[in-house]
């Protein structure tokens, strides 16, 4: 909050931190990622270097970035959710997967359609971007994991568009989790031509709904696609119990 404490102007090192810490909601600044240099943050930010520094020092004693010894400052993980036994479970009970994608529908229909009503014509270029990069890679000889990378940036680039710093920065808590639930669904769908088909067509209707600025069938096309993905997981899952049934019972285990 930009108030003044008795009549006295805040410290310039406060203004900085904020006007930074803001970068990092937004989301121009992101998790892991280097800052800029001194001089250039100097220059973007109009102080001094000395009202940098302290501005950066207040940011590290609050956790919001650190500092690698010879290598620079990163902006730190600040959605500090620990997904490590969901993880876990996610690899070793195939059900969590299910749970996940009824989280991703509901998030990312709401991403789709906030990206729809407040989404700026650069993010709209960014989202292009990353649709073109994953429609560009179907038709060559590209390995599973990734097309499970670009089919998450496609995603993300949309949530980020939503402009809610909670929303994106909660998907990003979950990067490991979500980028495991897109693999599972290009390592099972991508390699059958009908459900390929349906995942492209519903990618192409989310991608002109977010850009065409229409929200309704933003957040429509999101959650039929994430939903729809959801049923043919799990009628796959059904045939192969079926398949697994059938050969015991062929060779007297049933």
């Amino acid at each position: 909050m930009d108030m003044e404490v008795a009549g006295r102007p805040r410290p310039v090192a406060d203004e900085v931190a904020e006007r930074i810490e803001r970068l990092i909601l937004d989301g121009v600044l992101k998790a892991g990622q280097a800052l800029p240099s001194e001089r250039r943050l100097t220059e973007k930010l109009a102080v001094s270097r000395s009202a940098l520094r302290e501005g950066l020092r207040l940011l590290r004693a609050r956790g919001i970035i650190h500092t690698a010894q010879g290598k620079g400052s990163y902006v730190a993980q600040i959605s500090q959710v620990d997904a490590g036994p969901l993880v876990h479970l996610f690899n070793s009970q195939p059900r969590t997967l299910y749970d996940l994608l009824e989280v991703r529908s509901l998030l990312e229909g709401e991403s789709a359609r906030l990206a729809a009503l407040r989404g700026t014509d650069a993010d709209f270029i960014l989202i292009r971007r990353r649709y073109e990069e994953m429609v560009a890679a179907h038709g060559q000889d590209t390995d599973i994991a990734t097309h499970a990378h670009l089919d998450h940036a496609f995603h993300l680039a949309i949530c980020e568009a939503s402009h809610n710093a909670v929303l994106v920065h909660t998907l990003q808590s979950l990067t490991d989790l979500l980028l495991g639930s897109v693999f599972a669904c290009v390592n099972n769908l991508y390699h059958r031509a009908p459900h390929k088909r349906q995942i492209d067509s519903q990618h192409a209707r989310l991608y002109k709904a977010v850009v065409g600025r229409l929200p309704d069938q933003a957040h429509k096309a999101a959650t039929e696609h994430v939903d729809g993905v959801r049923q043919s997981l799990a009628e796959i899952e059904q045939e192969e119990q079926r398949l697994v049934r059938a050969t015991l019972r062929l060779e007297g285990w049933a």
